[in-house]
């Protein structure tokens, strides 16, 4: 069985590529910490269609060359698993030759957010970032294909944010998960459900899959699917005692025991995902919008009373 490394077990420090299968590469950007996340391209040496992009303009390009490196022309698709920037900020570099696909959810919340990271963390050199939002949506599924390989998209419900993608090969039974998992992390459902990531999860598993590329960390298989439903649970136990004693996600937090999970980097997310969890016993919504200051606040009291670092 997988199990979620910590990033210091990691060696390498710039962003490098796996080749997983012929014309299927994963690019790692290590040490997969905040806006730290991968990115993945499938092409048939004639098209090719990426998976998300960078938190900044110098890391995209840098994508982009690493493309280019592998013989690939540059993409003509463009799927972002989500609307967090540190996945569609560099979307702008690839267009306007690249169609943007995503889930209908994704679009609306990329364009919603605008310049999300530049809110929460303004003194990151972005470069220049123009908010560039999917131009092609779906709701359930959609299936592209790269020559012979087919590219299934899945949407899975609210899970890691509302506007989730799986993008699934299945014949070469290799999935990127965008940031449904996180191997090497915290697991981060603020902004999407936390029954919903359970949910996925099993989705996930149901595609029997033998090659996972999380959103953050390194290539994995899908062992990696059990340890993020253990702190899933973990976090669900602890939120139904928590609740019911009267305490708020910040109490909760600051008494819990992480046991296992304590390794793991962005423990500062406990606090988050309590506050989804609390919304959901409460009965709202899966993904109804949350209180960001009030949670981004305790975050930040959870790190030390210091900001929460982009290492982008």
């Amino acid at each position: 069985m997988t199990t979620l490394s910590t990033a210091g077990e990691a060696a390498e420090t710039e962003p490098y590529t796996v080749t997983l299968a012929p014309g299927v590469h994963a690019y790692v950007q290590p040490d997969g910490g905040w806006c730290l996340n991968n990115a993945g391209f499938v092409s048939d040496g004639g098209r090719t269609l990426l998976i998300d992009t960078a938190a900044t303009e110098r890391r995209a390009r840098l994508l982009r060359d690493a493309v280019t490196a592998s013989g690939a022309p540059l993409p003509t698709m463009l799927v972002n698993t989500h609307h967090h920037g540190d996945h569609t900020y560099g979307n702008c570099v690839f267009t306007p030759g690249a169609t943007v696909i995503g889930h209908a959810d994704c679009r609306r919340e990329t364009l919603a957010a605008g310049l999300q990271l530049h809110l929460a963390w303004p003194t990151v050199e972005y470069g220049d970032i123009e908010v560039t939002a999917p131009n092609l949506t779906y709701t359930d599924a959609l299936t592209a294909h790269v020559g012979d390989i087919e590219v299934r998209l899945i949407h899975p419900g609210p899970a890691h944010t509302v506007g989730d993608t799986i993008v699934w090969l299945p014949q070469q039974g290799i999935v990127f998960t965008g940031d449904l998992v996180f191997n090497g992390g915290t697991p981060f459902v603020m902004m999407g459900s936390l029954s919903g990531s359970l949910h996925a999860l099993e989705v996930l598993r149901g595609l029997d899959a033998h090659t996972v590329v999380p959103g953050h960390g390194r290539v994995t298989d899908p062992g990696v699917y059990d340890t993020v439903e253990r702190y899933l649970r973990y976090v669900q136990d602890l939120a139904r005692t928590s609740h019911a004693a009267g305490h708020t996600p910040l109490e909760a937090a600051r008494r819990a025991d992480l046991g296992e999970f304590a390794g793991l980097p962005e423990s500062e997310r406990l606090v988050a995902n309590l506050h989804r969890a609390y919304a959901e016993l409460d009965g709202l919504p899966l993904g109804a919008p949350l209180d960001l200051l009030t949670v981004l606040g305790d975050m930040m009291a959870m790190n030390g009373g210091r900001p929460i670092a982009c290492h982008a």
